[in-house]
């Protein structure tokens, strides 16, 4: 309970973030640009460093590492909020800010599979998953919203409130005393072998490599069109909190897609459950039709109804398969691919939103939408896809 309480909270001080930033960037440079470039420094280290945690996170402990992480973030979130208090603040070092901040992420990433695998018996695995899912669509629910009041109240309150969660969370895991890893033999091959072997691991089964190969995709579409109703809504007059609040309908749909997800789980086959959510991805095309910031953000609903169950099907199945000495380097593998088209994501949608038009812009990602259904479905190793039940 410690350990989710800690990752709750953390959570919420990134998703208030996650709208602060933007609307930092945007109060003192106007550009949305530079805006995107700050997601993209965010997200950056999610990509470039992943392997290395996920294989520092099978040869060391992963509480300590876990705990460093979070360290590292509460000290320079706070050194932020600090600068933006007292209008000291300049451009460069918000993504500097941001990407230290992504490096502390990416250290926690790779050490918190292991963690919940040590922690949660297989056969409740899916089930693990829902509740996960569920805690995360309460945070994207309260966590954006949240961000544009206490943006609108001052500038420096959402980092600050972004440190002191990340704070508890290290307080919450020095409390704990249940061990993060099974016992394990000491790795004794190359440093290079041992970090390429999540993605051989990965490579090795057609479903897994599949599924990481489209949701590689998803990751550029998601951050993109989130930062797009960011901007888009500043443009069409919404104030911080009203774009927190479209933000946070993603979480109120992912929240009642995570509590139906048991219940579809058994009543469609896997592949069914799978590509239903890829073609929603393509219904951001509707403001190519009316261009209003809130048929945009509500184009994305039923794609957070859908990702619950992907989920619950998705990650149990790789959870199941994979050894705990290769857990953090498979999970890694995974991060890397998919972080590192989500940290290009905001960077493209900013680019375009300042050099071409709104619709424009969404209609490059609704080809991605596309592009992601299309192969979903036709892919064999989708649709031969057993049940996790069968694994």
């Amino acid at each position: 309970m410690l350990l989710q309480g800690g990752q709750l909270l953390s959570n919420v001080g990134t998703q208030i973030t996650q709208i602060a930033y933007p609307l930092l960037v945007l109060g003192l440079t106007h550009s949305p640009a530079k805006a995107g470039f700050v997601a993209f420094a965010r997200a950056l280290p999610l990509w470039v460093f992943a392997l290395p945690a996920g294989l520092a996170a099978d040869r060391f402990r992963r509480k300590p590492l876990m705990i460093a992480s979070d360290v590292i973030r509460t000290v320079i979130v706070t050194a932020l909020g600090v600068a933006v208090l007292t209008h000291h603040v300049v451009f460069w070092e918000i993504p500097v800010v941001a990407f230290i901040e992504g490096v502390g992420a990416t250290l926690f990433g790779g050490a918190q599979m292991g963690a919940m695998r040590s922690v949660v018996p297989r056969p409740q695995l899916p089930m693990a998953t829902n509740v996960l899912t569920a805690r995360i669509a309460i945070v994207r629910l309260a966590g954006p919203p949240l961000g544009g009041i206490l943006f609108g109240i001052t500038r420096s309150l959402p980092f600050f409130a972004d440190a002191g969660s990340y704070a508890f969370s290290t307080a919450s895991l020095a409390a704990m005393r249940t061990p993060f890893e099974e016992e394990r033999e000491r790795d004794e091959a190359p440093m290079l072998h041992s970090l390429l072997e999540g993605l051989r691991f990965l490579w090795s089964s057609p479903f897994l490599r599949t599924i990481v190969g489209i949701f590689t995709l998803s990751q550029i579409v998601f951050p993109g069109v989130t930062l797009a109703v960011v901007v888009i809504g500043k443009r069409q007059g919404l104030t911080g909190a009203e774009i927190g609040a479209l933000v946070a309908g993603f979480g109120v749909f992912l929240l009642l897609g995570s509590f139906a997800a048991p219940f579809t789980r058994r009543l469609l086959p896997t592949s069914v459950l799978i590509t239903f959510e890829f073609w929603t991805w393509a219904g951001c095309a509707l403001f190519l039709v009316w261009p209003n910031v809130y048929v945009l953000a509500a184009s994305i609903f039923p794609t957070a109804f859908a990702i619950p169950t992907t989920d619950s099907v998705v990650w149990p199945y790789q959870l199941s398969l994979t050894p705990d000495r290769l857990m953090g380097r498979a999970s890694a593998a995974v991060s890397s691919l998919t972080n590192g088209a989500g940290a290009l994501g905001p960077l493209v949608a900013g680019l375009l939103l300042a050099n071409v038009s709104a619709r424009a812009t969404i209609a490059f990602f609704a080809a991605f939408g596309v592009a992601m259904a299309v192969w979903g479905t036709l892919s064999p190793a989708i649709r031969a896809a057993p049940a996790i039940d069968e694994l």
